[in-house]
């Protein structure tokens, strides 16, 4: 349904599961009084009758019911097994591409905190410490079996039960605040950690180790403080619990001595009442210890929760037509989310297939941003980034995706081989693989590797230079033949080689009529491109061919006398490149 999100369709469709196990837990503590009943009928009625077959009989009974019992029990922790499987099944994908989404809109940073989350709760459901959570309600049928016996019995036990619920709900107002708080901080300290690592280099070659390990070691002995302090609150509620319920079993006995000696229960009343205390108790006083653990559930249930907040489940889109590559950028306005002003500002400009264009301009002019507008990844403002008419943010990312290429200014690599990388992240077609090899100039590199196109690279694979890195992610983006390519900085970390290498496949990508757009602070670039869009604070200032743009801009340089102008108010300075002279 489009109205409601995966998450809540996933939980709806296992309350059936869920309440299942609720049912044959009912039945679990049903036959769970066969014990107690056992043990009163043969001190009240076989040691005085002196049957023996009723004692057989009575015995194959009990048996019975344990062994029912036993393949309830296997039964239940099967059904909660499958219930957690296909219900992780059911959201990781979907968690995932929710992360996905909500880190391109900047509404989280960049980490998988929902895939632990969603580890979190399975591995609850298939743990021990769920099931006396599940008893709990039915702990009612052995108060109300101990009524049976005698009314001051039951309300002995259900003064007991009373005390040990409220020590319960004590023990979650006491520790919740302080364990959630744990468990935020530790979660920032592991962020804090993983972004320590993944920029080693930086951090080793600034001498920064020191100080971020103390970063770190400062908010990780905050969390483990937190934890401590919800730890002592809760062992001392425990310890009180397990008095109380120590204490109320001989406060049955005792009691059940007393009855007994008036005449009003006979002592196999006094031994199952023993038992049933015991049972009726059980639940309540194993939910106090493993509470730290459905806390923990609870919290990351909650965090899912939130994570897919509108995020409602998509119809399926309409598979579109290949693209001839006319892009067109209508009114384009941007802001981050939290911030009021606009970093972009009214972009718009059009170019047909097979164009090229150089988008330059200061760092932080939006340069990036703009293209991931165009790529669809953000959400603009107002305005349209359209591809043949279509807007690119509408358009279903997996089909949008297989006719654009895109070569991000940080080039990530994924673990697996350097073919499933090319073919971004599928065995692909050998011949297609190569082809974009070939055009991007890395074939005879990824030749000299190990294995050739199987070697495995990227978490657990073989390290790569920035350079190296650079053209397997320039493959990647020719892979399949897109219409629409965008390179930012794409020679950032290439030699002289490999600018003649990047200038061939513009010239290929340009005879095969694909768009291509791209980002670069390097004077070179103007040799390859038709047109030129300038950037700066937010705006569009020159949008053209290049000979038009250039000209325009040395015109106006000696139209302008020079002057010397603060840097927060001067212009991008364009010079004209010797390729136009």
């Amino acid at each position: 349904m489009a109205n409601e999100s995966v998450f809540t369709r996933v939980f709806k469709s296992i309350r059936f599961g869920l309440a299942s196990v609720l049912g044959i837990s009912f039945f679990i503590n049903l036959l769970m009084l066969a014990s107690p009943l056992y043990m009163l009928q043969v001190y009240d009625r076989i040691l005085t009758s002196r049957s023996v077959d009723t004692l057989v009989l009575l015995t194959i009974i009990v048996v019975a019911a344990l062994a029912t019992i036993g393949f309830l029990e296997a039964v239940r922790s099967g059904l909660m097994a499958k219930i957690s499987h296909w219900m992780s099944q059911a959201l990781s994908g979907e968690t995932l591409n929710v992360s996905i989404k909500r880190t391109l809109r900047l509404e989280q940073p960049a980490n998988v905190q929902s895939l632990r989350d969603l580890d979190t709760v399975r591995g609850f459901l298939t743990s021990p410490t769920v099931y006396p959570l599940v008893d709990a309600p039915w702990s009612t049928i052995y108060l109300a079996a101990i009524f049976l016996l005698h009314p001051l019995l039951g309300w002995i036990a259900l003064g007991g039960a009373l005390v040990l619920l409220v020590i319960a709900i004590a023990n979650d107002i006491g520790t919740r605040k302080r364990q959630l708080a744990a468990n935020e901080t530790a979660m920032a300290a592991l962020q804090q950690a993983e972004s320590t690592v993944r920029n080693a280099d930086a951090v080793v070659a600034m001498g920064m180790a020191p100080h971020l390990i103390d970063c770190w070691n400062r908010a990780n002995n905050a969390s483990l403080e937190q934890q401590a302090v919800a730890g002592r609150r809760s062992a001392v509620l425990v310890s009180i619990s397990k008095f109380i319920r120590l204490s109320l079993q001989v406060a049955i006995l005792g009691t059940g001595a007393f009855l007994a000696i008036g005449g009003e229960i006979s002592a196999g009343a006094i031994i199952a009442a023993s038992i049933l205390v015991g049972r009726a108790l059980s639940p309540v006083d194993q939910a106090i210890v493993t509470w730290r653990s459905a806390l923990a559930a609870r919290a990351a249930y909650n965090r899912l929760k939130t994570h897919f907040h509108n995020q409602l489940d998509e119809n399926e889109k309409m598979s579109l037509p290949e693209p001839k590559g006319d892009l067109c950028v209508e009114a384009l306005n941007f802001a981050f989310p939290g911030t009021g002003e606009a970093i972009l500002k009214g972009i718009q400009f059009n170019l047909t297939a097979g164009e090229t264009l150089a988008l330059i301009g200061p760092s932080g002019s939006g340069k990036t941003t703009l293209v991931r507008l165009i790529l669809g990844n953000l959400h603009p403002l107002s305005g349209h980034a359209r591809l043949d008419g279509m807007d690119t943010e509408q358009w279903e990312s997996a089909d949008r995706g297989q006719y654009i290429g895109y070569l991000p200014q940080d080039v990530e690599l994924f673990a697996g081989s350097v073919r499933q990388n090319i073919a971004r992240m599928t065995e692909g077609d050998t011949g297609q693989v190569i082809e974009a090899a070939r055009l991007a100039d890395v074939h005879e590199l990824i030749m000299r590797l190990p294995q050739g196109y199987d070697t495995q690279i990227g978490a657990q694979g073989m390290a790569l230079s920035g350079g190296q890195r650079q053209r397997i992610g320039l493959a990647r983006a020719l892979y399949g033949k897109p219409r629409l390519v965008v390179l930012d900085e794409p020679n950032a970390n290439l030699d002289q080689a490999g600018d003649e290498a990047l200038a061939k496949v513009l010239d290929t990508l340009r005879d095969h009529k694909v768009t291509t757009i791209i980002i670069s602070h390097r004077p070179t670039v103007f040799e390859w491109v038709t047109k030129v869009a300038v950037l700066q604070d937010g705006s569009l200032r020159a949008f053209g061919p290049k000979e038009d743009v250039f000209n325009k801009a040395a015109a106006a340089q000696k139209a302008t006398p020079a002057r010397k102008m603060s840097p927060p108010t001067m212009t991008y300075k364009m010079e004209t490149p010797d390729v136009i002279k």
